[in-house]
């Protein structure tokens, strides 16, 4: 049976909600982080870095959210959830697979640690940090931010899809960004997004994978 190592609050959401897509049986083996919110030692005696998600089948495991997605569609896929290979959606699903992760998340990231540094230290040297990160976070993290709303909004545009007339990989790759910059910054002006957010959160698979994972806060 393939089972999914998943951590509380993560990002290996979309990996069960992928399955779910797919209707792929699956064992979860669930995870809850530490005081400090990092994953608990336990997991790496799954895999040496302890991160999640991991996934176990047949005596492999692998790590990394893309990697698995990979693995799943090669393996369980049967040609779902992926344009055809060779068209423009195919090519743009492909991108949006690798980018979710490669250059979406890290500046999520980077605000997220501009805003927790200054919580998690010393008081007397937080009205300081708190200064200093915040004028990062105002003078590079929002503006970059901002530049990938706008490459998510323009590509939505066409059909409420980031790849295609229809739900596939890209999607549910990008819809942890997509979650968490949504709460982070909110979609006021950005109505391609706001509408995404909708119709995944309707879908069933969506609903069920939740069940299974556990509700996450997008951080």
């Amino acid at each position: 049976m393939l089972t999914i190592h998943h951590l509380n609050n993560s990002r290996s959401q979309r990996v069960l909600w992928l399955l779910e897509e797919l209707g792929v049986p699956y064992d979860v083996k669930r995870y809850e982080r530490t005081k400090t919110m990092q994953a608990p030692d336990e997991l790496k005696r799954i895999h040496p870095l302890g991160k999640s998600p991991v996934l176990t089948e047949d005596g492999r495991t692998i790590a990394e959210t893309g990697a698995i997605v990979e693995y799943i569609l090669t393996r369980h896929g049967a040609g779902r959830l992926m344009p055809a290979p060779g068209s423009d959606s195919y090519w743009d699903a492909r991108h949006f697979l690798h980018y979710a992760e490669g250059s979406a998340m890290p500046v999520l990231f980077l605000m997220l640690m501009l805003q927790t540094i200054p919580e998690r230290a010393p008081f007397y040297v937080r009205p300081i940090l708190a200064a200093a990160l915040g004028r990062v976070d105002r003078m590079y993290a929002r503006p970059q931010l901002a530049l990938h709303l706008d490459h998510w909004e323009q590509s939505l545009g066409a059909t409420g899809w980031f790849a295609g007339p229809e739900l596939s990989v890209a999607d549910i790759m990008m819809s942890f960004p997509v979650e968490t910059a949504g709460k982070r910054v909110g979609y006021a002006e950005r109505p391609h997004l706001r509408d995404f957010l909708l119709r995944i959160h309707d879908r069933q698979a969506y609903r069920q994978a939740l069940k299974r994972g556990g509700p996450y806060a997008y951080a």
